[in-house]
Order: C-alpha cells, then structure tokens, then sequence
C-alpha cells in the first residue's frame, strides 16, 4: 500500500470501513455468518458439514457468491478499465441498494445476496496488470504485513517496516466500520443497508474524482 498515491490510501481505508460496516451487519443478520471473510464462512462450512447440518448450504452460497461477485468486479473492471475504480464501485452501489431493498422487504436471503456480491466486486477497485492488487474486504494479509513490520521494528529492517503502518490502518478501518456497523444494526437494523449504499455511493463520487484527474 505504501506505493499508492495518497488519495487511493484514503479510498482504500474508506472501501475497507464499508465492507466492516456491511460484514458486521450481514454477521448478524444471518446468525453468525458472513458477508466479506470467507476464510469464516470457510470455516463455518467445515464444521456444519462435519454435523450433518444444513446449515452447511448457507456457508456454501455465501461462499459461492462471493466468488460471483469478484468475478462480476473483474469483468466491469475490464469493461470500463479507464473508469475502473468508479464502474466498480457503482456495480457495488447498485447491489447493496439491492440487498437494502431486500431487507426493508423482510427478506434477509436477498440482503445477504447483494451484500455477498458487493463485496466480492469491491475488491476489484485496486487491480494492477489483471489482477485484484489489494483485497480491501479481508484483512489477514494486511494483519501478516504488520506482523513483518513489527519483527523490522525488531531488527531496525526498515524494508521490512515498510508499509507496515498502512496496513494496521487498512486493518483499523475495517473494524472501525464493523464496530459502526453492528452499533446501528442492534439499534435501528432497518436502515443499516441503505446507510451502507450511500456509504459506497459516497466513495464512487470520490472514486470518480480521483480517476477524473488522472485521465486529464
């Protein structure tokens, strides 16, 4: 992350305290699953298969839908790639109002679906030579990098500090938005969604600016 410029680090901690915001939300309306960290569905789906329990399909789709998502970021990402972190991020506006939309209809498979696919999408906002560059909804890579940082810090390895302090903020700001997140779901979980679309409607406009100065 140290290499981005410093409006992609600010688009990227605020697309991460989104997906914190939506993770937490979607954990807590589909009892304990999510919507970003697939490595916990993963986990969950392990141990529902090993119970016998069905419970093991709602792991299963969310996982796959997950993978859907991603794969519908990275055709828009292809498709519009001058404009790709603004299509990307409108793709994610318009499922999340969809998955908002869901919700306030009393149908929490819907909200979970769009949020599942939003995320997967999102991560397509940082690709570099076809490739997702920085998973901003999943944090174990950015938790391993500060891991690397500390044990510079340790041994005065500047190259290993390097952007070891990023990541503990890409890390900050999706618990920050988690932590936001579940806060107004066990308030008022009614508006939870569409607070969170306007979230990503609020970073597509940013988006838009930032690739709207590069193209000059």
């Amino acid at each position: 992350m140290y290499r981005m410029s410093s409006a992609d680090r600010v688009l990227a901690y605020s697309i991460a305290g989104a997906a914190g915001f939506v993770d937490a939300s979607g954990f807590l309306a589909a009892d304990r699953y999510f919507v970003s960290f697939m490595s916990g569905n993963t986990t969950r789906l392990g141990v529902e298969l090993a119970r016998g329990s069905s419970a093991a399909l709602v792991a299963g789709m969310l996982l796959a839908g997950f993978v859907v998502g991603v794969a519908l970021g990275a055709l828009v990402a292809d498709r519009f790639e001058p404009w790709r972190k603004t299509s990307v991020l409108i793709t994610a506006t318009l499922l999340l109002l969809a998955a908002a939309a869901a919700q306030s209809a009393g149908v929490t498979s819907g909200f979970l679906l769009g949020a599942v696919l939003a995320m997967g999408a999102i991560n397509n906002v940082f690709r570099k030579s076809g490739e997702v560059a920085l998973g901003v909804t999943y944090m174990t890579g950015a938790l391993v990098r500060v891991g690397e940082g500390l044990a510079g810090l340790i041994k005065s390895s500047a190259q290993r500090r390097r952007g070891a302090l990023e990541s503990l903020l890409l890390w900050a700001s999706l618990s920050s938005g988690g932590c936001v997140g579940a806060l107004i779901y066990l308030h008022t979980h009614s508006v939870v969604g569409w607070l969170a679309a306007l979230w990503v409607l609020a970073l597509t406009v940013f988006a838009w600016r930032i690739e709207a100065r590069e193209s000059v």
